[in-house]
């Protein structure tokens, strides 16, 4: 398993946020993780990414957990919000310092840009503006760009197609089809059309616990409107 995660809670005050007992996720999987507002599902991403600590249990990527070593950063990209980018740089500064953490020059990084023009649509690059200054959708654009540079094994993804406009939103689907059984993608969402088709297995998440967790198939849709419906 790439990733596990065991007994793991966070609680604030006398709130139990995150309540997970046992998740196991193979290699290559595209995972989705869908709940209402309020279900935990940020709180557990930013667990997985130790950005904040469990109450108790823990998070192990690749048997190691998280917490206690840097080797998983080596190998994991995440988008989670505008707060991961570094707003006061330009697309271009910014791909360009993305690259060089990862021994990118900035011959590769133009080069790895270029598969990337029907998603930008020609409204990232070039465009002489700071990434601030971006609609949000625009910036979500560049946080994934810069999240695959890496060429990463394990890409967490939250609420990815929220802000995007439609054509954007299925070049995304496109985009992280492409890259199925290649890494491992976790992904977030409240559009259950975009994460059914997308993933290959589905975790839904109430009130912090795994209330289902199974494989896509052409039921899968229709039993989670029916879910959330009820």
């Amino acid at each position: 398993m790439i990733l596990e995660v065991k007994k793991l809670q966070k609680v604030y005050g006398d709130k139990t946020v995150v309540n997970i007992e046992d998740l196991q996720i193979a290699a290559g999987e595209t995972v989705g993780l869908v709940g209402n507002n309020g279900a935990g599902k940020t709180t557990f991403f930013r667990m997985l990414l130790d950005l904040i600590r469990p109450t108790s249990g823990e998070v192990l990527s690749k048997g190691e957990n998280v917490m206690q070593n840097d080797n998983w950063k080596n190998y994991t990209a995440s988008f989670l919000d505008e707060g991961f980018l570094i707003d006061y740089l330009t697309p271009e500064e910014y791909f360009i310092f993305i690259g060089s953490l990862h021994n990118l020059s900035v011959a590769d990084v133009s080069a790895y840009l270029n598969q990337y023009g029907e998603f930008f649509n020609g409204e990232i690059l070039n465009s002489g503006k700071y990434i601030r200054d971006f609609s949000k959708g625009n910036q979500v654009k560049v946080g994934i760009a810069a999240a695959l540079m890496q060429k990463p094994e394990i890409l967490i993804l939250d609420e990815p197609f929220a802000n995007l406009d439609p054509t954007t939103q299925i070049r995304l689907k496109n985009l992280l089809k492409a890259q199925a059984g290649n890494m491992t993608t976790f992904i977030s969402s409240h559009d259950l059309n975009h994460v059914t088709d997308v993933c290959n297995r589905i975790v839904l998440v109430e009130k912090g616990q795994v209330i289902k967790d199974f494989k896509t198939d052409e039921n899968t849709l229709k039993e989670l409107e029916s879910y959330f419906s009820a």
